[in-house]
């Protein structure tokens, strides 16, 4: 039987957590001394107020929570956050559309950085500061924040945890999951820290790049200006992104690694081997293609192919260049980038890397198998035996993916200009890249599509954060057998 009790309770204490940052966004408007104070003060007082209610009506419950209760809460977490994180744009103004204002905020919890704004920088500071405030909050995890800053929770971590965390296998970097997030989000808040201070030694003022840094390591792609990162035509600022989208598209267990000392266990991993592998060749590629093709510099060439590819790899989204512009071989070869993702443990969405990588393995081995049928020939991992349960599990998340891929498109070309419109928002929504191809390109954004396409869209970009099963499950009639 599922205990209701307990969901609301947690819902509860998340939403009244939820309304803290709500404040915090408070402060930035009235520093600004801007117009949206107000919209900011009602949305953090209904959500808390909200949040208190279904806190103290269930309070006393028993904290036990089987894994049914752990998905339900999981998912409900982000629709939830979303519905009272699109207030304060529909309170100011900012998105009078309620079907705009949660797209908006639906793709900043899950980092997707889709975006229906054509006036980013006529929207005021606050507005600006909340929107990459919910792509930082989303990037390692709603659940998994509350985990770190709240030890007082009183939930079943371990169940939490793994529905939430990206990758086939979430890696713990401690026995304690309460521990273990601690580190993850101390950790993520360390590189915010640096890279906004690098950023401001490049230039940029304190807001541009505080706001950059909450939304490069959330891999989410918002930016305070319309032309993005390319507004500041900065080579140095370039290179610092790049830097710290790399590393948020990496599995943190081996950043925590690296900060600890153990660097030989990076270079020893094989998911991060196979990541670089195929940002330096798509890198290549692309910046041959782009001298063949144009009278640009090498230098210009480079930096170009690999903030793109760095971007899309890791489904951060930024643009500093226009793709559709590029010969169509470049083109393709962005959209086949799409369905890779960032590495398992990343704030990065996509597929993820390990997946593919264990998928080529096991593909591979089976005509191994064919040749030897007697023999045993078992997939291997950073030379760890992969139990048959895993290829299992990845195998089904394929065959999901691509039904759900295709099936989404079919939707998608009712209500798109063309095939490859409709084709891009479905691989860019589901993978939580943010630009796709055509009418949503890099330079455009999803405000042209009607209001049915953008609340599909905004569902496929919950699936693709929560990884698919943690969402279906709950549409499967035994889930809710008792």
């Amino acid at each position: 039987m599922i205990r209701r009790k307990i969901i609301f309770n947690i819902l509860g204490k998340l939403l009244v957590g939820e309304s803290v940052f709500l404040f915090l966004s408070l402060l930035v408007s009235l520093f600004y001394q801007e117009s949206d104070s107000l919209a900011f003060l009602y949305s953090g007082l209904i959500t808390f107020a909200v949040g208190g209610f279904s806190y103290l009506s269930s309070k006393g419950v028993k904290k036990d929570m089987g894994k049914r209760e752990g998905y339900i809460i999981v998912s409900l977490v982000w629709v939830v956050f979303s519905i009272f994180g699109c207030l304060p744009y529909l309170f100011s103004g900012a998105i009078p559309s309620v079907t705009d204002a949660f797209f908006e905020t639906m793709s900043g919890f899950t980092t997707t950085g889709s975006s229906i704004l054509n006036n980013i920088e006529e929207l005021p500071h606050g507005i600006l500061f909340w929107r990459s405030l919910t792509q930082w909050m989303g990037g390692m995890g709603i659940i998994v924040m509350f985990l770190a800053i709240l030890p007082t929770l009183g939930i079943g971590g371990r169940e939490l945890f793994i529905a939430e965390v990206p990758g086939p296998a979430p890696d713990k970097l401690t026995p304690r999951i309460k521990e273990t997030a601690r580190n993850l989000w101390g950790l993520y808040a360390s590189f915010t820290a640096v890279e906004c201070i690098l950023l401001m030694l490049g230039g940029m003022t304190f807001f541009d790049a505080i706001n950059h840094s909450l939304t490069t390591m959330a891999t989410g792609g918002y930016s305070t200006k319309q032309a993005s990162v390319g507004y500041f035509d900065s080579a140095y600022l370039q290179y610092v992104i790049i830097a710290f989208m790399f590393i948020a598209g990496t599995n943190f267990t081996l950043s925590y690694a690296v900060v600890t000392g153990r660097i030989n266990k990076v270079f020893k991993d094989e998911e991060f081997r196979f990541y670089s592998y195929v940002v330096l060749f798509s890198t290549a590629v692309i910046t041959a293609g782009i001298i063949l093709t144009s009278q640009m510099g090498f230098e210009q060439a480079f930096r170009d192919a690999l903030f793109t590819v760095v971007s899309i790899i890791t489904t951060t989204g930024y643009a500093t260049a226009d793709y559709l512009l590029w010969i169509p071989f470049l083109g393709m070869l962005i959209f086949v980038l799409m369905f890779v993702g960032g590495s398992a443990g990343s704030t990065g969405g996509g597929v993820k890397v390990v997946r593919i990588l264990l998928l080529f393995k096991n593909s591979f081995y089976e005509l191994k198998r064919l040749i030897h049928p007697n023999a045993v020939i078992p997939i291997r991992y950073n030379r760890h035996v992969v139990d048959q349960r895993t290829v299992t599990n990845i195998l089904a998340f394929f065959v999901f993916y691509i039904i759900i891929f295709m099936f989404s498109t079919v939707m998608m070309s009712f209500w798109s200009a063309d095939i490859f419109s409709a084709l891009s928002s479905v691989a860019t929504t589901l993978g939580n890249i943010g630009p796709g191809f055509s009418e949503i390109g890099p330079m455009e954004n999803f405000s042209k599509l009607p209001d049915f396409a953008k609340w599909f869209l905004s569902f496929l970009m919950l699936l693709g954060r929560l990884e698919l099963f943690t969402v279906l499950v709950l549409f499967s009639p035994s889930f809710w057998k008792h």
